[in-house]
């Protein structure tokens, strides 16, 4: 059954009321044509509760816009989805990457996810590229996807919009790793579900990493609204050391934008549920609206906090990843960097949910608290202690 504006309608009755399902929900192809933006195929979902979002299918279909009944949740960066021609992936020494980043969610990898770095490249066994520099996160945001399909699916009474595609990120004396997305929701639903599956298409020993970099605005991010985590332990913040509390912002209340800010970055060692998830949340009270995003503790066993509550660029960033904040090197010393022979994949699962009133709030809060207790001092010291991830051959 389909429940719509209070009712639980069957295929049937749905088709009785609307000569097409359109009229009330669906997946719709379009181009962009101003701008920045000119040229990029995007993909319109409408479940019919009021829930509404965009795929980029030129940006590795991430999710661009997002909003439930006129509230924005997903962020809108000054760039813009600026289409993948003009990205220059290789400038700013490694930050070019910031000019093309913006939406509620922005991958990152496939074979890189943290800040510049240099790394050694004798697996591709070429003899003129002895090293790979990386820019910020990777290549993979600005690749556009082969779309496979999209449309809607009836499952007896049940509906689910979809959209399939492979995104390819290759190069000869490289890698060739493709991701295959999945992107669902249901009809009558407030949930975006990503299914990724990364695939080692070559033939070469490749390194693998991968992360959500989930971006929440205004309004749903305000003066007051709160991270709810199941936090069992502060491992690391980017400002630690004397400026820790220096801007007087600590990891659970949200200030109003500032200017001047400085981004802050943590990572929390998060607690899984008995069936091996983690759910985060941001929620604001004042407007009886929030945010929760759930992951797999085995898929994507790290988790970083990003807040960038700078005037005109204000954002809360929830970001499950496959590595810690250390980085590509010290993930290869330290026995941790996922390697993919060929046709060695590894498959990823996120949901995104929109919590809507206080009594989803308060159940999805009573949900992660039942999981463990996050800390309650807005500053608690970072420990240091990075958890062993294993080694990681596959």
């Amino acid at each position: 059954m389909v429940d719509l504006y209070g009712q639980q309608l069957t295929r049937r009755q749905i088709a009785e009321r609307a000569g097409m399902l359109s009229q009330l929900a669906g997946v719709r192809l379009m181009t962009l044509g101003d701008g920045v933006e000119r040229g990029i195929r995007m993909l319109e979902f409408r479940t019919g509760t009021g829930l509404r979002f965009t795929l980029l299918v030129d940006r590795a279909m991430d999710i661009a816009d997002c909003e439930y009944r006129g509230q924005a949740i997903g962020w809108h960066s000054p760039s813009g989805f600026r289409h993948p021609a003009l990205h220059e992936y290789e400038g700013e020494g490694g930050l070019a990457w910031a000019r093309s980043f913006s939406g509620l969610l922005v991958t990152c990898g496939l074979d890189h996810i943290l800040g510049p770095a240099e790394v050694p490249a004798d697996n591709y066994n070429y003899p003129s590229k002895s090293k790979v520099n990386h820019s910020l996160h990777g290549r993979l945001s600005t690749i556009p996807a082969r779309l496979s399909g999209y449309g809607e699916t009836w499952e007896g009474d049940r509906c689910v919009l979809w959209a399939e595609g492979i995104v390819q990120q290759s190069a000869v004396f490289g890698e060739d790793l493709h991701m295959l997305r999945r992107i669902e929701a249901d009809v009558g639903g407030n949930e975006i579900r990503v299914h990724d599956e990364v695939v080692n298409h070559g033939f070469a020993r490749t390194p693998h990493m991968f992360f959500y970099h989930v971006n929440i605005g205004y309004p749903v991010l305000d003066e007051a609204a709160r991270y709810v985590a199941p936090i069992r332990d502060v491992v690391w913040a980017a400002h630690a050391g004397a400026a820790y509390e220096g801007q007087g912002v600590g990891y659970r209340t949200m200030p109003p934008p500032r200017h001047p800010f400085r981004e802050q970055v943590w990572q929390h060692e998060m607690v899984a549920d008995s069936e091996g998830r983690v759910p985060v949340a941001l929620v604001n009270d004042r407007i009886g609206l929030g945010v929760i995003v759930t992951t797999s503790k085995s898929e994507l066993p790290c988790a970083y906090q990003w807040q960038h509550f700078q005037a005109g660029n204000y954002a809360l960033g929830i970001e499950p990843s496959t590595h810690h904040a250390l980085g590509d090197n010290a993930a290869r010393e330290r026995g941790e960097m996922i390697w993919l022979e060929h046709g060695d994949s590894r498959s990823y699962r996120l949901a995104i949910s929109v919590l809507d009133g206080p009594t989803d709030i308060g159940s999805a809060e009573a949900r992660i608290r039942g999981i463990a207790h996050q800390p309650a001092d807005d500053f608690p010291t970072p420990s240091g202690n990075f958890p062993g991830l294993g080694r990681r051959p596959r």
